[in-house]
């Protein structure tokens, strides 16, 4: 299910104007981001989050504190490797939700966290 929510993610992000970097990136130091994209100028550190609708709560609230420590630890290691945090960069979390026989709901969150 969740390869499938990150597929989903993908085209969401193309089809909304981003070129996609990077997929499923694994930081030496133990970080991960499942897609780096660019918008514009602005780089994008973008967690996926998949459930089916009858799970409870939001994708977004499986984004705890520890999570959000491994993604930032990967986009350090990101910037590391360009050499310069001087550009502009966000934490975004899409939500992606699976009901049988209806298209997936998509939602970005933009800015999810710092």
């Amino acid at each position: 299910m969740g390869r499938l929510g990150e597929k989903i993610a993908r085209r969401w992000l193309v089809a909304n104007g981003a070129k996609v970097i990077y997929l499923n990136f694994r930081a030496p130091g133990g970080g991960e981001i499942d897609i780096v994209a660019r918008a514009g100028k602005q780089l994008l550190f973008t967690e996926v989050k998949t459930r089916r609708s009858s799970s409870p709560g939001r994708p977004l609230e499986a984004v705890n504190r520890e999570k959000q420590r491994l993604i930032r630890r990967g986009a350090t290691d990101w910037l590391r490797m360009l050499g310069t945090r001087e550009i502009p960069w966000r934490y975004d979390v899409i939500e992606v939700v699976l009901e049988e026989g209806k298209k997936p709901r998509v939602n970005r969150v933009e800015d999810a966290f710092h």
